[in-house]
């Protein structure tokens, strides 16, 4: 096993940049006092690296290998029930006209803001609606969150760690496989990054620079309205918590006080409109899906250690060699501190918080943690260009063993499963059975959204479990139903509760999800 090399070989093209750390005028009294000196003296008390020209080769590089696996591989069959959902809202958008209040099925849907389903709808307006056009908006906000890794990280850690980095970002086995699914996630993840990084480069120097600072709000905004406040959770709280830690450039209050306003300009024209027609969304968006959520759960509810599986996955090339980065990482060793640059521990800051306060959370998905991985594995980046791992065969061995391995399953695995999971699987039945806009179409207990999708209609409607008399009572009200079932074990529950004037006379199973034909009987 290689060893972590002293000293560590930094790139010949990269300038240093050392930034003087003043002695305490007194001993600390407390352990929060001697926080920042460990901080800025012990744990990350290597040069800073300045920003170096940009490298073509590598920016070509990275640009197809990440486009080789998003772009491809885009057309396979929606998966249930998150693909399906977030592809029809937007198609309902933009047949209603409705570019506010955002719909499912004609109820209005405000779990989330609209800037997704706008970028979707507008996707569907110059390609018409397919699966791949859907994904196209994640896919580019996967394409753009390396890309941005790589060009804004070379002017926090240097040309060469921010090529390791991007690089490690593309073939992580979690980022572009799950983040080029159709949900916000990966939309969200493009805004985080760019504010994480961009507010980072405004830090540097005496005060702050402005145009870096006002990019970040810019991006925090549009953040807050991809999936709401919690943008601002992921990008303010590192940035605060660095600069307790760390010497960092002067901002004053007005500097503050525009960031919040550029994002509020962004925000509130949304908000207020949506507010303005659905009174309703402020408790159920605002306090439902933002606060109860997290402290009270009502779905999706995960233990604390969740995560770390799913992180430690993510990370797979660089786990191969955990003992050199634990040295990396953990030693006092003065050769191997110089590697570790403040722009390192900003950047694990940024990515411990985001898993950090997520685990907090009762209510989890493997995606919410998505804007974790760029950060750090921009932090890894340096540990593979700043020890002189990126130069082991091994090393880049295990690269591009594991880029093989996502192509394998970006064009082969994932669309054969879906094929065989998709409800519309046989597309030729679904016309048939569900094409008929006079046929009502009924979902139990959840929506069949990728159906509909598929089929153009929006007229489905769905009962809950508990709602199931009025479900049957619905059943009265046409000579034949076409009922769709979320789960494989509900044709069971329903037949139950069936009287004997409805008889389901036929049953069909779609993938993970079931239909079933209702007819009365006169």
């Amino acid at each position: 096993m290689q060893e972590v090399q002293s000293p560590p070989r930094l790139p010949s093209d990269v300038s240093i940049k050392v930034t003087a750390v003043e002695t305490p005028a007194e001993t600390p009294a407390t352990l929060l006092g001697w926080l920042p000196i460990v901080w800025t003296r012990v744990l990350f008390a290597g040069p800073m690296a300045d920003a170096t020209p940009l490298c073509w080769r590598s920016f070509l590089i990275l640009f197809v290998l990440s486009g080789a696996l998003l772009y491809p591989s885009m057309s396979f069959h929606l998966f249930e029930p998150d693909e399906g959902r977030y592809a029809q809202i937007p198609r309902e958008m933009l047949e209603r006209g409705d570019w506010i209040v955002p719909t499912l099925q004609q109820q209005p849907y405000l779990d989330k803001p609209p800037l997704f389903y706008w970028l979707v709808a507008l996707s569907f307006s110059i390609f018409g609606f397919h699966d791949w056009a859907a994904r196209l908006v994640p896919a580019l906000a996967m394409h753009g969150a390396v890309m941005m890794t790589y060009l804004l990280g070379r002017r926090i850690v240097g040309e060469r760690s921010a090529f390791w980095g991007a690089l490690l970002l593309i073939v992580s086995p979690i980022f572009l496989g799950v983040g080029r699914l159709l949900v916000l996630d990966g939309l969200l993840t493009f805004w985080v990054t760019a504010s994480l990084l961009t507010i980072c480069l405004a830090q540097d120097g005496d005060e702050a620079h402005l145009g870096w600072w006002f990019a970040s709000a810019v991006s925090c905004g549009l953040g807050v309205l991809t999936k709401g406040p919690i943008a601002m959770v992921l990008v303010l709280v590192p940035l605060l918590m660095h600069r307790m830690l760390a010497p960092s450039a002067r901002v004053t209050w007005l500097a503050w006080l525009g960031f919040f306003a550029v994002i509020a300009a962004i925000n509130l024209p949304w908000y207020g409109a949506v507010c303005w027609q659905r009174p309703e969304f402020v408790r159920y968006f605002l306090w439902q899906h933002n606060i109860e959520r997290f402290v009270e759960p009502f779905d999706h509810v995960r233990p604390v250690w969740f995560y770390v599986p799913i992180v430690l996955f993510g990370l797979l090339p660089t786990l191969f060699f955990a003992w050199p980065l634990w040295r990396y990482l953990t030693s006092l060793d003065a050769d191997a501190a110089d590697a570790r640059c403040p722009a390192v521990g900003y950047l694990l800051l940024a990515g411990a918080w985001c898993v950090f306060f997520f685990s907090l959370a009762g209510s989890k998905l493997p995606t919410y943690i998505l804007p974790a991985f760029p950060p750090l594995c921009l932090a890894l980046g340096c540990f593979a260009a700043r020890t002189g791992w990126c130069e082991s065969r091994w090393f880049i061995g295990s690269v591009a063993l594991c880029w093989l391995a996502l192509a394998f399953s970006h064009y082969y695995a994932i669309p054969v499963y879906a094929g065989q999971k998709s409800p519309v699987s046989d597309m030729q039945m679904i016309e048939k059975m569900c094409g008929d806009p006079k046929v009502p179409i009924v979902c139990f207990p959840r929506n069949v959204d990728s159906v509909a999708f598929y089929v153009g209609r929006s007229d489905f409607h769905t009962f809950r479990s508990k709602e199931i008399d009025n479900l049957v009572v619905t059943l009265h009200q046409a000579p034949r139903t076409v009922i769709l079932f979320g789960h494989r074990n509900s044709p069971e529950t329903l037949a139950r509760h069936l009287p004997a004037h409805l008889r389901m006379v036929e049953r069909r199973p779609l993938g993970l999800c079931e239909m079933a034909v209702i007819e009365r009987v006169e």
